[in-house]
């Protein structure tokens, strides 16, 4: 059988590495009123102790952002405009549609409800259409609000509540001395990761997020990797209809004064301090083991095994899935370029 292949070439998807002050802002925002997870987050004591020094319509305007969960609006309003400033972001808003207003604001559910939400969009304040979508979110911790809040809340409130928000929050947070730091670590961060490999998508993103693992979604054609500071340690992930957005992270290294290690660089060389733990590098990177086949190779009990391994996966080198090691690929590599920065021999 002769077969005529009129395929058209296959799609990749657009891989990049989104840095602006906006985000950082917006970011800072989301954390500062995330009560549930508040606690964890690094900059929880700082925020804590400023706050007594916050003006008070600040404090009123972060209260109404927590108990709207407009934060998240905000974050898919950036996605779409990519603003580089403030004034800009406000400017972007004013001038937006009635229709691409709620397009860019109402979150996607999946492929078989869209119909449903672009039917919102096209009737915002519409309470039965608004009612049924917001009810496939129901259990989730603040979507099911979030889209109840967008119906209750005229365009005019929404846009002038996050303008007078990113407002006096850029207001306050730029006169901190870390401020300008953050913003040129970011900005690193992008310059650094400006050519990314959009046929080998799920490696770039590990690799340049530092351990996040992405499975291809259907209709995502589009990966933004924003570095962040204010959500530090975690990794905050939205999908939309046609793009996913991870923030991760920015590393430690880049926030720190010259001359004082990181962490990371401190673990890192620990790990390596070490005859058994360099042999077990060694052996896993010519193929994964399970415990049980190295405790056999070294003849050496499996929980002193288990410890050195902890060690070496604590600082990155090895991963295990289902009870088998394996190395983490361009980790070390990665360890080296970090320690030369450091050094002051790299970039």
């Amino acid at each position: 059988m002769k077969i005529l292949n009129s395929a058209a070439p296959i799609e990749t998807i657009q891989l990049e590495v989104e840095q602006s002050p906006v985000w950082e802002l917006i970011l800072g925002i989301a954390g500062y009123t995330h009560n549930q997870l508040r606690h964890t987050f690094e900059l929880d004591e700082e925020w804590a102790a400023n706050e007594s020094l916050m003006p008070p319509s600040l404090l009123q305007l972060l209260k109404e952002i927590e108990e709207t969960n407009l934060w998240y609006g905000m974050l898919l309003l950036q996605n779409q405009l990519s603003t580089a400033s403030v004034q800009e972001f406000s400017n972007s808003l004013s001038n937006a549609s009635t229709m691409d207003f709620y397009d860019w604001l109402l979150p996607y559910h999946n492929r078989q409800s869209e119909s449903l939400r672009m039917e919102a969009v096209r009737q915002p304040g519409y309470p039965e259409v608004w009612g049924k979508y917001a009810d496939l979110f129901k259990g989730h911790d603040y979507l099911e609000g979030y889209v109840h809040q967008l119906l209750l809340l005229s365009q005019y409130e929404i846009s002038e509540m996050m303008i007078q928000v990113l407002t006096e929050w850029e207001d306050w947070i730029s006169q901190k001395e870390e401020w300008e730091k953050w913003l040129q670590a970011l900005a690193f961060e992008q310059k650094q990761h400006r050519q990314l490999d959009a046929q080998n998508p799920v490696a770039d993103i590990e690799r340049v997020t530092d351990g996040v693992e992405y499975l291809p979604e259907p209709s995502v054609w589009s990966v933004k990797l924003i570095p962040q500071v204010s959500y530090r340690p975690w990794v905050l992930t939205i999908r939309t209809a046609d793009t996913k957005l991870f923030f991760y992270p920015v590393k430690e290294e880049h926030l720190l004064e010259p001359g004082v290690p990181s962490n990371e660089l401190i673990r890192g060389h620990k790990a390596l301090g070490d005859e058994l733990r360099l042999k077990l590098l060694f052996q896993l990177q010519k193929h994964p083991l399970s415990l049980q086949e190295l405790s056999g190779q070294f003849n050496t009990s499996k929980t002193t095994l288990h410890h050195q391994l902890a060690l070496l996966k604590a600082a990155k080198f090895i991963r295990v899935e289902k009870g088998i090691y394996s190395i983490n690929p361009g980790k070390l590599e990665a360890f080296s370029s970090q320690l030369a920065r450091y050094m002051g021999t790299g970039l």
